[in-house]
């Protein structure tokens, strides 16, 4: 397997601290009740069936030492096999459609929005079109060409939005500099948006005693991954590489609602490694190639690696190969469990797409 060579983590660091702007925008906001949804697919629990009162013992500080084992030169962590999970998931979607279709004569609808020609954002986009036709969901794409208007991509939103065949839809992100990403996703119907970023779902994934319409699905794979692979979330200490709307920050979050302690780690950061060094749970969304190396892991840490960066390779079917945030074969000698990229997150993130928007179809025909 070819490597591309590591940079110094200065140099890294400041690429990424490029990369980790965000825009604020004001964007209308929905009351929504309390929500508790029906989940025979996924193996992880409501939201809100997890809440409990924060009651502090003298018993309640312990200490885990089976964190502290150390590995020999010949460990090798257990891959998590994210696209052998996700497929169990997706049968599942798949029965659930048909019976559906038999039953009222109905399936879902999923429609994305995609502007520009982004490596990353086309292999995205054609998973999800793929893994949408394998369960029978209709699957329909406006594709618009990177200096397409605002207007174009808000008239294309809002097309999906009267259309009562369509129950997801998709913006994919990050959008060209010089459109306003909150301004148009806010526009989104509440009840459309499966990636789960409205603000109103965010907030609710944040409140305690709430429950969002939908949970962002990169988060939503990484815990129905580590709940699959019997890895327990509760009393663990955390670390979420990266803080961004679509993936670090809703991690932290849900993270959080699993009653993990929490610690976010992003380009200000002072001494990342040794922050991460503490971590039972090591969550990666950077999106840059082999900033995580050995030394950011303890011994027998569970490593997450979100990170997607297209590399050329003339070798591969589409002239680039994905390369995560973790250097794989180092971190795979320290961890005791870690995902590849790809076939990782990659896969259970569609799965998820894949289930909230079946999940709005329920919903939208009032299907049991």
């Amino acid at each position: 397997m070819k490597k591309i060579k590591v940079q110094n983590l200065s140099v890294l660091w400041q690429i990424w601290s490029r990369k980790s702007f965000v825009t604020s925008s004001t964007l209308r906001t929905f009351s929504t009740s309390l929500i508790h949804p029906g989940n025979s697919i996924l193996m992880s629990p409501s939201l809100v069936s997890l809440d409990c009162p924060d009651l502090w013992t003298s018993g309640s500080v312990q200490s885990d030492q089976s964190s502290l084992q150390k590995y020999s030169s010949k460990h090798a962590a257990q891959i998590l096999d994210g696209k052998a999970i996700a497929e169990e998931i997706r049968s599942g979607i798949a029965l659930e459609v048909k019976r559906m279709k038999e039953s009222i004569g109905q399936v879902p609808g999923l429609a994305v929005i995609l502007v520009g020609q982004q490596r990353d954002s086309l292999t995205y986009v054609r998973n999800k079109k793929i893994g949408s036709e394998e369960v029978g969901i209709t699957f329909l794409m406006t594709m618009l060409p990177d200096n397409c208007t605002e207007n174009e991509v808000c008239n294309a939103l809002q097309s999906y939005n009267e259309n009562p065949s369509v129950h997801g839809i998709i913006l994919q992100l990050p959008l060209p500099q010089h459109l306003d990403e909150g301004k148009i996703l806010g526009l989104l119907t509440l009840e459309k948006d499966v990636d789960g970023f409205h603000p109103v779902n965010i907030g609710n994934l944040a409140m305690l005693g709430r429950e969002p319409l939908f949970i962002p699905c990169t988060p939503q794979g990484c815990i129905e991954l580590l709940i699959r692979s019997g890895i327990d979330i509760k009393g663990k200490k955390a670390v979420v590489v990266g803080r961004s709307n679509i993936v670090g920050l809703p991690t932290s979050l849900l993270l959080q609602r699993h009653h993990a302690t929490v610690t976010i780690i992003h380009a200000y950061t002072k001494n990342p490694d040794r922050i991460a060094r503490e971590a039972d749970i090591l969550i990666t969304a950077a999106g840059v190639p082999n900033l995580v190396c050995k030394n950011w892991l303890k011994p027998g840490a569970i490593v997450i690696d979100v990170g997607t960066t297209p590399v050329e390779d003339p070798e591969c079917e589409h002239g680039y190969r994905l390369i995560g945030d973790v250097c794989f074969e180092e971190a795979s000698k320290v961890a005791s469990a870690i995902t590849p990229v790809p076939g990782g997150v990659g896969p259970m993130t569609v799965a998820m797409l894949l289930h909230n928007t079946f999940e709005s179809a329920k919903r939208a025909f009032k299907f049991t």
